[in-house]
């Protein structure tokens, strides 16, 4: 198990000390707390904006990689049972938001406080299945679906600090890529899924399959655009989770 330090898990980039919510953002496969400073920025006004930071990159390159999802998502719940209460809402990215289903379902489970709401963004429902092996594929074969992902985006365009991160993005492949399907696991907070109409990774069908795995509410939006909408988005993503933040607040009173 990696270091259960919140210190190193958690990012706040723009702390609010009076916040009377929390947003926690999950990153991709691959991804580092540092894909949602812009997040932060947008929300940190109004909610206690945390930032998971994965062992195996970034400043934290150094440690050993997590090489499943449920242990992620074990290391993920113990570190958030650590905070201090507040009404929250889970966003998570790709494999980001399979790991924050977990979360929330081990937290809903007698683990912690749970979440509030969960967006699941870019991420086919957990009980869905593909045969999909990018983790097994050679350097070229992984960049090759980084191009294909992220378009023209600029970040790829540094080829020495890609090439530093692919150990890290081929872990969470793999991780994420052997997930097994839990057509029977659910979590009782609503669900709100974002989906791009072009994404290679997830289609409309199989995000509206997110349905069945929540007793609450469930709301689907769709983009225009492939697996990363959201950065294209922007505006729109933040007004959906500065929705999600505003019924909290009301609902806490």
């Amino acid at each position: 198990m990696s270091d259960m330090d919140p210190g190193n898990w958690l990012r706040r980039y723009f702390p609010t000390a009076a916040a009377k919510v929390r947003l926690v953002c999950f990153p991709h496969a691959g991804g580092s707390a540092s894909f949602y400073r812009p997040v932060a920025a947008a929300h940190s006004a109004q909610a206690d904006v945390v930032v998971l930071q994965y062992p195996g990159r970034q400043d934290r390159h150094r440690e050993r990689f997590i090489e499943t999802i449920d242990e992620y998502a074990d290391a993920v719940t113990s570190v958030l049972q650590a905070q201090p209460e507040l009404p929250t809402a889970f966003f998570g990215h790709s494999m980001g938001a399979t790991l924050a289903f977990e979360v929330a379902h081990r937290l809903e489970s007698g683990a912690g406080r749970p979440p509030e709401v969960l967006v699941a963004s870019g991420r086919r429902a957990p009980g869905t299945e593909r045969d999909e092996r990018v983790h097994a594929r050679d350097d070229e074969g992984v960049l090759a679906e980084l191009r294909e992902l992220n378009g023209g985006s600029a970040a790829l365009e540094d080829e020495e600090v890609v090439r530093m991160s692919l150990p890290a993005i081929r872990n969470d492949y793999r991780a994420v890529e052997q997930y097994p399907p839990r057509p029977d696991r659910s979590v009782r907070c609503p669900v709100t899924v974002l989906v791009g109409d072009a994404d290679p990774k997830t289609t409309v069908d199989e995000a509206l399959r997110w349905k069945e795995h929540t007793s609450g509410a469930f709301r689907l939006r769709t983009f225009p655009g492939g697996h990363f909408f959201l950065v294209r988005h922007a505006t729109e993503v933040n007004a959906e989770l500065a929705g999600e933040l505003a019924a909290l607040r009301a609902r806490r009173g």
